[in-house]
Parts: structure tokens; sequence; C-alpha cells
């Protein structure tokens, strides 16, 4: 009998071994007629003794191979979806002897021109918020059941309860500033206990944050905004997740990510991927070093992590609608594998348009980074456009306000060394190494971003000097994005960079809200604040340039003739076949005359044009005269 119930026992043990579920199999669903290759990411107790998998429901489409993991709770199946698979609901078969668990999956009909899709290009202006300060929408999600950390809207670092409703309640907003494109910080699930308003420690790549909304509503969004004419850009991170991440509790293989005890930091050498002198000690350090405790570093060298990532960012693309990607940290991935996820991404959207934030001073480093650059080492990152962060430290050096017995010396906001104050001459300087970039029309321009301190406050509060800026970004090469609210010079008070207060609410976006720059009603009352007292006129001139510059192809696809700057003023001229943009940048404290007579290189035969800030018509002279801290920017159509 004792003999009995030990068997017995031992076959109950058995039969609870083999017992296997499935919780999750990722990507959620896919298309018919795609050529990325479909692997599923299946995960569940016990589920990798399910080793005999196969598919049901139609013709067209079948398992080629199924992979166990370090990890018994996972499986990842390779599935051929043929050119005449039918779209429906298929089911999934996972076997091990007698024991069977059957999955739906769906694999629908993709959308026609889905892969010649359009992208974000020269002829737009990205408009960068971070949702969590935009607008609230729906407050009823502030703070969900399913997520750690809850609404905290006094502080800075909190989550404030924007979302994607807010979104789209002023898409009307950024259409009417002359925007075309947006871009959202990452709104995918982060589930920090805190910071997590930031969204750049993914805990779900396959799940919009709750706080945020819902895939659905995010579909629903991106359709609005087409609809508006504005192109959705989505911020995606490569480099690392977060410590929150259900699969960190228990990893596919030992390798899913760089596994670091004890704990290493990244150098944060940028440099190191392209020195060819650079040790590999160093190197390692850099590309598997955690960005900080909470995010590790996902190693892309596995090449099931690799498909991992390169399936959910084509997923995204073909559910929601998207039209382009931002990449945070680029260079601190490895580089190879990275390059081949850009090009499985092209690959399947030829058109696709992927900016890489490759965060460095030096033109050289930022040039390597760009699709097909003749790199002396034979390194193609396949990475379409590069951010033009040496372009954006020139600009913001020129215009920096100087602190008082401090007019020189001491470092900029941006990190990019110079003089406070400085001259143009630095505009015109990083512009001079244009020979270096493979491409000009795949450059975005910008004066900042979430990452750096408020513009209005780094020009001290001159709106003077913010026009300039505005002048700058809508009429020099490439692809320009402007930061939330720097087109009303939002401000924190302090040119150190702070990041949650300098990601601001837009006032508007909260009911009761006191101020509302939303409306144009709104920022004229506003103005007898003497916090916005400048707010609606430096919104109307931003707007005027931007919606301007939709229609100019100079500005948009031309060439550019510039002149060295003397006296800290700067001219140059945008033009192609039909017409030439005359810009002429005054950053000095007494007026000047326009040296029109030395610019007759281009300007020789240009008569009556038009003032773009004014619509008036003008005939420019050396007798033109621009007042200190302003701009004449003028438009001749031939």
């Amino acid at each position: 009998m004792k003999r009995f119930l030990t068997l017995a026992a031992g076959l109950l043990v058995a039969a609870a071994l083999s017992a296997g579920e499935v919780t999750r199999v990722e990507p959620l669903s896919w298309w018919t007629g795609m050529k990325t290759d479909l692997q599923l990411l299946v995960n569940g107790e016990g589920i990798g003794a399910y080793t005999t998998v196969s598919i049901e429901g139609g013709k067209g489409v079948k398992v080629k191979a199924v992979h166990t993991a370090d990890s018994p709770n996972y499986l990842f199946v390779d599935v051929e979806v043929g050119k005449k698979a039918k779209p429906g609901t298929y089911t999934l078969v996972f076997r091990s002897g007698s024991d069977e668990i059957r999955r739906p999956y769906e694999i629908a009909a993709r959308e026609p021109g889905s892969a010649d899709r359009d992208s974000y290009t020269t002829a737009d202006l990205i408009y960068l918020i971070v949702p969590d300060r935009f607008a609230n929408g729906d407050p009823s999600n502030d703070s969900t059941d399913d997520t750690a950390e809850k609404a905290r809207r006094g502080m800075p670092m909190g989550r404030h309860g924007g979302d994607i409703r807010g979104i789209m309640d002023h898409l009307d907003y950024i259409a009417d500033l002359g925007a075309t494109a947006l871009w959202c910080t990452p709104i995918l699930g982060d589930d920090a206990p805190r910071g997590s308003y930031h969204g750049y420690a993914c805990s779900d790549y396959y799940h919009i944050d709750p706080r945020y909304g819902s895939n659905e509503l995010y579909r629903e969004m991106v359709a609005e905004a087409h609809e508006k004419g504005i192109k959705v850009i989505l911020d995606v991170v490569t480099n690392h997740s977060s410590t929150e991440h259900w699969w960190m509790k228990d990893l596919p293989f030992k390798d899913w990510v760089h596994m670091n005890d004890p704990y290493v930091n990244s150098n944060h050498q940028m440099g190191l991927a392209l020195d060819p002198n650079a040790s590999k000690a160093d190197l390692a350090i850099m590309e598997e070093g955690w960005f900080v405790p909470s995010m590790p570093d996902m190693n892309l060298d596995n090449p099931f992590m690799l498909k991992y990532f390169q399936q959910w960012a084509v997923w995204w693309i073909e559910y929601s609608g998207l039209d382009g990607f931002r990449v945070d940290t680029w260079f601190y991935n490895e580089k190879v594998p990275m390059s081949e996820w850009a090009k499985a991404v092209t690959d399947e959207y030829p058109k696709f348009n992927i900016v890489g934030e490759v965060w460095q001073a030096n033109p050289d480093f930022v040039a390597y980074w760009q699709k097909d650059n003749p790199n002396t080492d034979g390194f193609n990152s396949h990475l379409p456009s590069i951010m033009d962060f040496p372009l954006q430290g020139a600009i913001s050096n020129a215009l920096t306000a100087p602190i008082p017995g401090q007019e020189q010396g001491g470092r900029p906001q941006g990190g990019f060394p110079g003089r406070r104050g400085a001259d143009i001459s630095g505009v015109y300087n990083a512009l001079s190494h244009d020979f270096l970039y493979h491409d000009l029309g795949h450059m975005l321009i910008f004066l900042s971003n979430h990452d750096i301190a408020r513009i209005g406050d780094t020009f001290g509060h001159d709106p003077r000097r913010m026009k300039i800026a505005f002048t700058l970004l809508a009429t020099l090469r490439g692809i320009p994005q402007l930061f939330y609210g720097d087109e009303m010079m939002f401000v924190t008070g302090s040119a150190r960079r702070d990041d949650g207060r300098l990601r601001m609410d837009f006032p508007g976006g909260w009911d009761g809200d006191p101020v509302d720059l939303f409306t144009e009603e709104g920022r004229r009352k506003a103005s007898a604040d003497s916090t916005w007292a400048h707010a609606a006129d430096l919104h109307d001139y931003a707007r005027t340039l931007f919606q301007w510059r939709k229609g100019s192809s100079a500005v948009q696809k031309g060439r550019t003739l510039h002149f060295i700057p003397e006296k800290n003023t700067y001219g140059y001229f945008r033009y192609d076949a039909e017409e030439v943009v005359f810009v002429f940048i005054n950053n000095s404290d007494e007026e000047a005359n326009v040296p029109w007579t030395r610019f007759k290189e281009m300007s020789a035969g240009l008569g009556e044009g038009v003032d773009v800030l004014t619509g008036e018509r003008v005939t420019v002279s050396d007798a033109t005269v621009v007042a200190p801290k302003s701009t004449l920017v003028v438009d001749y159509r031939l």
C-alpha cells in the first residue's frame, strides 16, 4: 500500500510538472503579406515542455521551427505566413505527450499600400511633447489599479495626468502652429514606482501605458492626426528596458539582458563605438553597462532578443499606422545588431524614417551614424536620420544670455563648450561642416528637447533671442523639431537642467487651469500676466514662420549659400530653381545695415520680394536697416 501511494504521489508530481499554460503570445497578432518573418514569443508556466506546435485554421500558415529557451517557461516559435495565406483567426496548438493547449491567434489583412507609407521629411515641422505634461483629457485614468505610481500633479517628478485623449483634444492647436508631425516621448507601459512619467523605462513593449489610454485609443489618435495633416512619430528605446518589466522575474535566456552583478554603470563614452583605437574592455562597459540601476541593458547580440525587438517595432507601425520612429540613446546599443534592427524596419517600409539620438558635439562623430555614410571601417548603421546636436549647440551658444560679469567662459546648456553670449559665427561654423554629412535632408535640427534646459531660461527670458531662434529653425536645412511650449517661451526660472520642471504642464491642459494658452483668446488674456507677457506675440511669430515654411520649396529642399558673419550679423540664402529665400540675422545690440552688395553672388537681380514676417512687399538694399537682436526673412519667387 505504501509503495502504491508513493507511486501515485510520483505520478501526480509528474503531471504537475508537465502541466503547462500560455499567458502571453507576442507579437499580439500579425498580418498577411509581410516581409518580416514571424517568430512568436510564448510565455507561460511550463510551456517549454510543449515542443510539438502546430497551427490550425487554414492553408498557408504553418510552424517552421520551435526553439526552447534557458527558462522552462518560454518557447520561440517560427511561423511561416505564406503568400496565399488568408486573414482570419487561427489556432496555435501546443502538445506535450497527450497534453494539449490551444490558443487563438489573429492574422489580419494588411492595409493596402502599407509597405509604401510615407514618413516625415524636410517638408515637416515636428512638434515634440511629453504626454504626461501636455493635456489631461481623461482624469479617470490618472491613477490605475494595475500601475504602481499614482498621480501627484504637485510633484515635479510625479505623474500629472496628461494622456492620449488630451493630445487628441488639442491636435488643432498643433496643426494651427504649422506643425505637421507629432513626436511624443514614450507612451508604452512604464511601471516604475516613481519617475515613470517620462516613459523611458519600458515595462511592456506591446501595450500603451494605461494612464495614457489603450492601444485602441492610440490607433484612433493616429488616424485623427492623419485627418488633420499630422504625422505621428513613436519614441522607442532599444538600449534598455525596466527592472519592472514582467520578464525580469524570469528571463527567457540568461543573456537576454546584460547581467550586471556587481552593478556596472555605462561609462557613457559616446565615441568608443567608432574609435579604431578603443579598448575592448572600455567598449564593453559602454555597451553592456546599465544606463541607470533601474534600466537593464538589453543584449541585442542574442538573436531571439534582436528578433523580438525588430518585430515589436514592425508590429506598432502596422497596427497603429505610424509614420516614423525616434530612437533613444542610439549609440549605447551594440552597433551591428542595431544596424540590423534598422534594416529590418526599413526593409519592411522603405520610406520609413527613423532618427537616432546621437548626442555628440563633434560633427564627424554624428555623421558616422547616418545610413550609407562612407565610413572607413565599412560600417553602415542603416539609420536614415541623425539629430544635429552640433548645430543645436551652436545656436544655443550664440543666443545664450550673458551672465553679468561672465560674458565669456562657462558651459552653456546642452553641454557644449563655447562662450556664453557668443556671436552668431558659431552657427556659420557648424554649417561649414556640412561636407561631413552624407544626407543633409535626413538631419533633425532643433533648439531644445526634453533633455535640455528650457531655451526661454537659457536665453534670459528675452523674446528677441527666441525670435532669432525660431527664424533659424524655420529656415536652415534639415527637418525642424520644436519642443512644446518653446513657441511661447515656457520658462522654469532657472537655466539649470531640471527634468521634472522643464517638462512642465501646458497651461490650459487641465480643468481649472487659470491660464489657457491653447486658445488665441487665452493667450491674449494671459499677456496681462508678466509670466506670459510675450506668449501671444511669440506664438504668432512662430506660427507665421512655420505656416509659411510649409509652402517654401527652397527651405524644404533647396541649397544654402552663406556669408562669413560680421559684427555678430549673419546673412544666408536658401534657394532652388523656383525660389530664393534671404535671411539676415542681426544678433548684435546695435542696428545693422544689410550688406546687400556684398551678397551680390546671389542678391544680384533680386528685385521685390515678400517680407515673410509682415507680408509686405519689400526691396532689400544696402540701406535696409535691421533692428538689434532681430531678423529679416524675404521670399523671392522666381
